[in-house]
């Protein structure tokens, strides 16, 4: 996530960034600030719908880097036999990616700003390609990092415009539900893919797991090739600044909440096999993914529905999910149903995390969406890094069981900022027609 989120990585998976996007006229409804010309609005016919095939690659793209990224948490055990180091040093994979993508999503993004979006997309996937494949080969550890971190800067570029192209490619009135297709790539890695690779690499061995990762990135080049519409970049002297977005109201907030959930988040997930192998259930972590990732696929959903009038209560609703399913995990002494139980309510709360963070630093600001995008991908990537600092400093300290406790700890600010930042930031009902004077 990464993550994130989105409208993100998350973490997983994570969000995606406005910035670079075009500013040309359009349908609108994406993140550098320019507003449609007047006009008939022809984009409330009820007879639109969305173009599923380019929001499906889109998502497949969203799938790809938010597996990537958390794969390792899966494998952890068997890549750090192979590898010969250990479990903390192996969960570091994890966060040399988002470091990655920490340190280089917003120079790059910037400098790819005027580049074709489609062109730039098809770059990124091709660098996910080429860095599993090498993961998948590698036996020493320096060569495997080094991969990971390229696999983070492709990812950084990737976010960069997904939420933004998810957007550009639908209607007004159904870019919600376009960037909640987009973004559903995310609980799909959680739900189907992690668990996938889990049992592929335990029946075949890890590095099959990567390989198969790198003959879907191929696949997914054409698919992009063939049914993803190219759009222009950004024309020269559109271009947002980080200081003039953070002194919107409303930005700061959302990306204080970022980065603390994300963080908060990533300390159990990265290092869920290890948590799990303390419960005795080391041989159950696909099934426990697959229920988190299931339940994911239930939250985005309500996300897609509900967003467009229930941010900040879905946003509290998360919170809480997360914080009731950390402090049942600190309860327990040993494995069982209440594992899957708290997986669920994990899953519920964050599933639909990356969209709503998404939306919520996108209405915040405004003429600044883009650098306010930019921004939120970049802490994103911070808290996942972090997190896999925090959670290795634990693991070797405090044992897997201080992760739980650590969460709750710091779902407490979130819940507290998200409830104050009832006027900006998280606001109790959004501006109607929220992003639809904006184009991407």
């Amino acid at each position: 996530m990464s993550t994130s989120p989105d409208t993100s990585g998350g973490a997983s998976g994570g969000p995606s960034s406005g910035t670079g996007s075009d500013t040309s006229g359009g349908t609108g409804g994406g993140l550098s600030g320019t507003t449609a010309t007047a006009g008939p609005r022809r984009l409330d016919h009820p007879r639109q719908k969305l173009p599923l095939p380019a929001l499906l690659a889109l998502a497949t793209a969203v799938f790809v880097t938010s597996l990537t990224e958390t794969l390792p948490a899966g494998l952890l055990t068997a890549m750090s036999r192979d590898l010969e180091v250990s479990e903390s040093a192996t969960g570091q994979t994890v966060t040399v990616y988002a470091i990655g993508t920490a340190l280089t999503a917003i120079p790059l993004t910037a400098a790819t700003a005027t580049w074709r979006r489609k062109r730039l997309l098809l770059t990124a996937v091709a660098c996910f390609a080429a860095a599993n494949t090498v993961t998948a080969l590698s036996s020493v550890y320096g060569l495997t990092m080094a991969a990971r971190f390229v696999a983070g800067v492709a990812a950084g570029l990737a976010w960069a415009l997904l939420a933004g192209y998810a957007r550009r490619l639908a209607p007004v009135p159904l870019q919600g539900r376009a960037i909640a297709v987009a973004m559903a790539g995310i609980p799909v890695a959680l739900s189907l893919g992690v668990p996938a690779g889990t049992f592929l690499g335990h029946a075949l061995g890890w590095r099959v797991a990567f390989l198969a990762m790198s003959a879907l990135t191929v696949a997914l080049l054409a698919w992009i090739t063939a049914a993803v519409p190219d759009h222009p970049g950004a024309r020269s002297g559109r271009r947002s600044r980080m200081r003039d977005a953070l002194r919107v109201p409303g930005v700061r907030p959302v990306l204080f909440v970022t980065l603390v959930f994300v963080l908060a988040h990533t300390v159990l997930y990265a290092y869920i096999a290890a948590f799990l192998d303390g419960l005795g259930m080391e041989d159950r972590t696909d099934l426990v993914l697959l229920v988190f990732g299931a339940a994911s696929l239930v939250s985005i959903w309500v996300v897609g529905a509900r967003i467009q009038r229930r941010l900040r209560a879905l946003t509290v609703a998360g919170t809480l999910l997360v914080a009731a399913a950390a402090a049942l995990l600190a309860l327990l002494s040993e494995g069982g149903a209440p594992v899957y139980a708290a997986a669920a309510l994990w899953g519920l709360g964050w599933g639909g995390v990356p969209t709503l963070l998404q939306t919520a630093v996108g209405d915040a600001g405004g003429e600044h969406a883009d650098a306010a995008q930019a921004m939120l991908v970049t802490l994103w990537n911070v808290a996942m890094a972090a997190g896999g600092v925090l959670g290795g400093v634990l693991l070797g300290a405090r044992g897997s069981g201080s992760f739980p406790p650590t969460v709750l700890l710091l779902l407490l600010p979130v819940l507290g900022v998200v409830v104050a930042a009832r006027d900006h930031g998280f606001p109790a009902r959004r501006r109607p027609g929220a992003h639809s004077g904006t184009q991407v």
